[in-house]
């Protein structure tokens, strides 16, 4: 069912811009689509890059076309899949005090706008504390900013929206070429997307983030919490098969784009748990020895039996490297809030 429209309109760009160019639409929303500073490599190259690597992968970013991110909603409403139920439970029971925390007034910038969902508790904790409230979503997905966007501003007409279509780097960028804000500054980062990072990743991104900011802003960084093998394994291998199916859709995604010869049944879905490096991986098997052709990129890709493609790693990290993540990227961690089984973290990171 389509949601009302509020009286303020969304319009968004088609063509690539800069953020000078963007339209202005009605006063309470801005959307700026964002070129990149520099061509990005494209599915294809990624995929060709990845699959004649050794040992082959292909980059996560890739599982959310249409068909991935119904799956991934799917994933998110499992019972094995805890990380989106312990996190909206700490929003749910301590967006007042995560508010409190901060002072204000607070304007709330946030990497990744996903639904909203959680984002609205938060807001509204703000807003009890505030007379009004700017926003400023950064996401790679236009669809994502537009649909939270209007829920947001239809709930909250003390609401403004400033987004960014973008790369959370360019995002960024703009961010610092907004006029100087008085108040402080909260930039969310839910989710366990910092575990997706590797390490050198999660420091520059983090630093990139306190470049933005000033002494007494923070960062709210969502943390999957270092667990047992038994609770990991089921998140990211479920009994009816959902997050199988996100993961090989992968290789359909090849085959529909590509032109790609992928036999479904010839690879499985696994989940291991790497603890030398604090990560859950997931891989796509091959079941057999094979050869698989990509027909628009003139490529054909040999598979031994036993062959795994590495599609991602997953980073559940403890208090102490959280702790030490904070301290080498210009930030001091203040307090973290976890659900009642200790499994999630949000974590206030206080700019130094």
């Amino acid at each position: 069912m389509a949601m009302a429209r509020s009286s303020t309109r969304s319009i968004l760009e088609t063509n690539a811009m800069t953020p000078d160019s963007a339209l202005l639409t009605e006063e309470r929303l801005r959307v700026y689509h964002l070129a990149a500073s520099q061509a990005a490599p494209s599915f294809a190259e990624d995929v060709g890059r990845g699959l004649t690597a050794s040992p082959k992968y292909l980059l996560p970013k890739y599982f959310y076309d249409a068909l991935g991110s119904k799956l991934f909603e799917a994933i998110c409403e499992l019972p094995e899949y805890y990380l989106t139920r312990a996190e909206a439970e700490i929003f749910r029971d301590c967006a007042d005090e995560i508010a409190a925390a901060i002072g204000g007034p607070v304007r709330l910038v946030e990497l990744g706008s996903g639904d909203g969902r959680k984002t609205r508790l938060l807001i509204e904790a703000l807003l009890a504390r505030q007379d009004g409230l700017e926003y400023l979503p950064i996401d790679i997905s236009a669809s994502a900013i537009e649909q939270s966007s209007e829920m947001l501003l239809f709930a909250h007409p003390e609401l403004r929206i400033t987004a960014w279509v973008a790369e959370y780097q360019e995002g960024l960028r703009a961010l610092a070429r907004e006029p100087p804000w008085a108040g402080r500054t909260l930039v969310l980062f839910l989710g366990s997307t910092i575990g997706n990072l590797d390490s050198a990743e999660r420091t520059g991104l983090l630093r990139q983030v306190r470049a933005t900011l000033r002494p007494g802003d923070a960062l709210l960084l969502g943390v999957d919490l270092k667990k047992s093998e038994e609770i990991l394994i089921p998140a990211y291998d479920d009994s009816l098969g959902v997050t199988a199916a996100f993961n090989l859709n992968l290789l359909a995604r090849i085959n529909r784009e590509l032109g790609g010869g992928f036999d479904l049944a010839g690879f499985r879905h696994r989940a291991v748990w790497n603890e030398e490096q604090g990560r859950i991986e997931m891989h796509l098997e091959s079941l057999r020895a094979q050869t698989v052709p990509i027909r628009d990129l003139d490529l054909e890709v040999r598979f031994e039996e036993g062959e795994t493609i590495h599609t991602e790693s997953s980073y559940k990290l403890d208090p102490e490297q959280v702790r030490a993540l904070a301290s080498g990227t210009g930030f001091e961690l203040r307090r973290t809030w976890t659900d009642r089984e200790d499994r999630f973290g949000s974590c206030l990171l206080a700019a130094r």
